[in-house]
């Protein structure tokens, strides 16, 4: 359904498809089995233009709508999620932190290299003791002369072994909780800041994911984002964006299976007969195509809110909890239509769940989505 795109949706989306077809698909599987993080990929994506988002492009973004976004990040999504979730992160999280929280000395001197592909950022705010319970964190920025010496442990961090910037959330005083929560631009390499790869995921294998240790690292007073006490907002904020990146790219993975399947029940024959003609393949296929449909809308509602510059996180929350645990169904049925051939990695949709079953879990998991959506309709607190 084109949900009356105009020109430059339109024109997004067939950049992102062919790009997908000809850069991405043809080592997908290879990346996935190997574990083996396409670098030059990402750069390729910078050189087409397709990691500038809605960075204006005084500063070499593309200046994209919210539903080019998504419509970049689903035609990514169906070919790779790992490939997605690394732009994901560059794109909706660090680019856009250091746009709405850096100085203009600080935009200016990134924001160009990240939306080129020239430099990789990671997001770093989960740590050992603090996933789901943000305002847990237990790193320390500590002022020293005219800058910080950050100390802490991050995990978990997408792009954390291969990135050159890292946003990292921090407390300044424990005393004062969350309200002390600052975010700072750390290059990675500064000393003290140290990188530990994490191998042996489930799914997003050709996604580099990291651990990360701050032994007194010592940051200048510029790299700090917005004021002191602004970490907690900093954070939420832009989970805002990358929930939403996370449901347009599970909105790829339902349409890759739906795409898969359809064809594979043409084809194959159980019975004398082609396996399309069964009723129970048509209710997972159907089944399929609605929860499809529903969270592309869902997705573009809360584009279409983020256009027009207002509160979008209920929407936000709704179309992620919704893609995701729909992607999840959509391609535990594809495997069942494929049968045995849909356990093995020689056809894409075993691919598909296993990077879809982390959706679920970051950029917080079903169950945040769940307390943020009755937050915020019963007008309640129902958690920092």
């Amino acid at each position: 359904m084109d949900f009356e795109l105009n020109e430059a949706q339109k024109a997004i989306r067939q950049l992102a498809r062919e790009f997908t077809e000809r850069e991405i698909l043809p080592s997908a599987r290879e990346n996935d089995a190997h574990e083996r993080f396409p670098r030059e990929t990402i750069r390729k994506m910078g050189e087409a233009g397709l990691l500038g988002g809605a960075i204006p492009k005084e500063y070499g973004g593309a200046e994209m709508d919210w539903i080019s976004d998504a419509l970049l990040f689903e035609e990514v999504g169906k070919g790779c999620s790992s490939v997605r979730t690394t732009i994901s992160v560059q794109v909706s999280l660090v680019e856009q932190v250091i746009y709405r929280w850096g100085s203009e000395e600080l935009r200016r001197r990134y924001l160009p290299r990240l939306c080129s592909g020239e430099l990789l950022g990671c997001f770093a705010i989960t740590e050992p003791e603090a996933g789901s319970d943000a305002a847990g964190i237990r790193t320390m920025a500590v002022r020293s002369g005219d800058g910080w010496v950050l100390n802490g442990t991050k995990t978990w961090i997408t792009n954390g072994g291969v990135a050159d910037i890292a946003i990292i959330f921090a407390r300044t005083d424990h005393a004062l909780g969350h309200r002390g929560m600052a975010a700072f631009l750390v290059e990675t390499r500064t000393e003290g800041y140290r990188a530990a790869e994490i191998r042996g995921k489930l799914g997003l294998r050709a996604s580099n994911t990291a651990g990360i240790s701050l032994r007194d690292c010592f940051v200048p007073g510029e790299a700090l984002l917005g004021q002191v006490g602004d970490g907690l907002k900093i954070a939420l904020g832009s989970l805002d964006n990358g929930r939403y990146g996370v449901a347009s790219g599970c909105v790829g993975i339902m349409q890759g299976c739906l795409d898969a399947c359809t064809a594979y029940a043409r084809r194959r024959k159980q019975f004398g007969r082609e396996i399309a003609s069964f009723q129970l393949v048509q209710d997972m296929i159907a089944r399929m195509a609605v929860d499809l449909e529903a969270a592309r809308l869902l997705v573009y509602r809360a584009g279409e809110l983020k256009n027009k510059g207002v509160d979008n996180t209920l929407e936000t929350s709704m179309a992620k909890y919704f893609a995701s645990e729909a992607a999840v169904r959509a391609a535990t049925d594809a495997i069942q239509i494929y049968g045995a051939y849909g356990y093995s990695n020689a056809n894409v949709v075993e691919r598909y769940l296993r990077d879809a079953k982390v959706t679920t879990i970051y950029e917080g998991t079903s169950q945040i989505q769940k307390l943020i959506i009755g937050e915020k309709l019963l007008g309640v607190k129902a958690f920092v």
